[in-house]
């Protein structure tokens, strides 16, 4: 009887040493901030935004040296899900697909703990065991997903054979990763986040995979007819919202850390609500709708219709050929809006503060042929990233330096003085100090 709790405590104090293992140091290099706003746009690589005609706001802010701009940022893999998830929580988790949660599951095991990944597998080849349905609630330890320099069996589709992750040429092994995310982070700290969707409903986020900010794939379209879920333009989309997909965000088992912190951009606690009164998260995570962030949708207006793509193929090439002029304004115009909201809001003014404006990853142009890493840049998975502060250091400052996502999660950490997560401890993922005005030494 005397050896039971011993052995229980062994058991625990093993888990709470991997559930730590994959936290790092904290790492130095940005000021300490007070708030960071990441707005998230959508599936435009480096060379389809910079110069764009259509994107006169956001060229504005680099040309006028507003903002500083990193000209080597990258994106880790595809689709949306997956960087999303390494942008919160530096790891896929075993995600590369852009899957539903399994809302609530208690019975399921987590893709790290399982090693088997949740994929799309568009080629139907994959190499490695996959599973297509919905995402379990991820929580846990285990080790999440390769992410392979060339995709030749997951997001491939049309003419392409071949897809860059990163580069082309640089890859990402599997690795042990703890199922968290920077909320769990600043929610242990006090300092708070807040997802902030638009078009959620102003109801619980529990559940919406979909939603218009009116009707969702929750719906009851008896009395509705002739309307049907097909109706729906997909405005909100959870797999833009990272938080949800966790455990412990789902159960609301932490008040500072549940679905009570996805909110829509209107309503009470919502952000135009927040912005308004100054009271802030430290982490103001962005996602404009797929009709506002560049993404588009199939069945919207022809300014939230699709790229159409190079000669009416369906499929763009890397550049600035064959998109729709309206998904690009309507995307500026959007962050137009953001930007001025935050800066007019009483947080922006107190303390120290920055705005990222990034997109999540490239427009999913290919190789029609070659499956090496040779990729010219217009189908690297190369996007644009910008940092805009409230203080001195930098502005106007361009970047060379060789950043990804990971970077950005680092970075985040760096300024929140919090310890890096996952893959963000990886040598090699430096954190951005020019361009969020450091000297490298705070």
């Amino acid at each position: 009887m005397l050896k039971k709790p011993a052995a229980l405590c062994l058991v625990a104090c093993a888990l709470a040493t991997a559930a730590l293992a994959q936290q790092g140091h904290v790492p130095t290099g940005i000021p300490r901030l007070d708030h960071v706003f990441v707005i998230m746009m959508e599936n435009h690589g480096y060379q389809q935004v910079v110069n764009n005609p259509n994107e006169p706001y956001l060229n504005s802010l680099i040309a006028n040296g507003r903002v500083n701009l990193a000209t080597n940022y990258f994106a880790i893999g595809h689709p949306s899900l997956t960087n999303y998830l390494e942008v919160v929580g530096g790891s896929n988790f075993g995600v590369r697909s852009d899957n539903a949660p399994d809302w609530g599951s208690t019975t399921c095991s987590p893709n790290i703990v399982t090693k088997v990944v949740n994929a799309d597998n568009g080629g139907g080849n994959a190499p490695v065991p996959v599973d297509t349905g919905k995402i379990c609630p991820i929580a846990g330890f285990g080790t999440d997903a390769e992410t392979p320099a060339v995709d030749v069996w997951n997001e491939v589709g049309g003419p392409f054979v071949a897809l860059a992750d990163i580069d082309g040429v640089k890859g990402i092994a599997a690795a042990p990763t703890v199922g968290k995310t920077i909320g769990d982070q600043l929610a242990s700290t006090g300092l708070g986040w807040k997802s902030y969707q638009e078009s959620l409903p102003v109801s619980s986020a529990f559940g919406v995979n979909y939603s218009n900010g009116t009707a969702t794939n929750l719906t009851d379209f008896t009395n509705l007819a002739p309307l049907t879920s097909s109706s729906v333009v997909q405005d909100y989309a959870v797999k833009h919202n990272p938080f949800a997909y966790f455990r412990n965000v789902q159960d609301g088992s932490e008040r500072d850390n549940s679905l009570a912190h996805v909110v829509g951009f209107d309503g009470p606690g919502g952000l135009y609500s927040d912005l308004a009164s100054g009271q802030l998260p430290a982490l103001a995570f962005i996602a404009p709708n797929q009709c506002n962030d560049q993404h588009g949708r199939g069945n919207a207006d022809a300014f939230c219709a699709f790229d159409y793509g190079l000669n009416d193929t369906g499929y763009t090439y890397g550049t600035q050929v064959g998109l729709n002029p309206g998904l690009i304004q309507q995307g500026d115009v959007t962050i137009q809006h953001l930007v001025e909201g935050i800066q007019s809001s009483p947080a922006w003014r107190e303390g120290r503060n920055a705005i990222v404006i990034v997109w999540d990853e490239n427009d999913y142009s290919g190789s029609t042929s070659q499956l090496t890493g040779l990729f010219p840049p217009q189908n690297q998975n190369r996007v644009v990233l910008t940092v805009q502060t409230n203080f001195r250091g930098g502005h106007g400052a361009q970047s060379s330096k060789y950043y990804n996502s990971f970077s950005l999660l680092k970075s985040l950490e760096a300024a929140f003085r919090l310890p890096c997560l996952n893959h963000a401890c990886d040598a090699g993922v430096a954190v951005m100090s020019d361009l969020f005005g450091g000297s490298g030494n705070e």
